[in-house]
């Protein structure tokens, strides 16, 4: 494993935000789900997320996640992601969301 500076740390841009709505996401190569996220003052943003095993589009809406979302902008078909959702993966690989363990406000940064 490779060590980084703070100052590499301080860089990544993890903010909670709450998401808003969920869509199925058919067009994707493996099953996911495409979420729109408010993230505060820095605006409301899409992302795919590879959670459908674990969650329901319907218990999803109104969670707060944890996005980078200082990465690029990436092209996933037809579908621009614009942060990247958080997770772990369980024992079969499968993603489980980055958990809060309370409610912050959107766009506070993980420090």
């Amino acid at each position: 494993m490779e060590e980084i500076s703070w100052n590499d740390f301080e860089k990544v841009e993890l903010r909670a935000g709450t998401i808003l709505e969920v869509f199925d996401f058919p067009e994707a190569r493996k099953p996911a789900y495409k979420v729109r996220v408010d993230f505060g003052e820095f605006g409301i943003r899409m992302s795919s997320a590879q959670i459908t095993k674990h969650y329901t589009r319907e218990e999803l809406v109104g969670r707060q996640i944890v996005g980078v979302i200082n990465f690029p902008k990436k092209q996933i078909g037809k579908f621009m992601s614009e942060f990247l959702v958080t997770g772990f993966a369980d024992e079969n690989g499968d993603i489980v969301l980055t958990a809060l363990a309370g409610n912050v406000p959107n766009g506070s940064k993980l420090i």
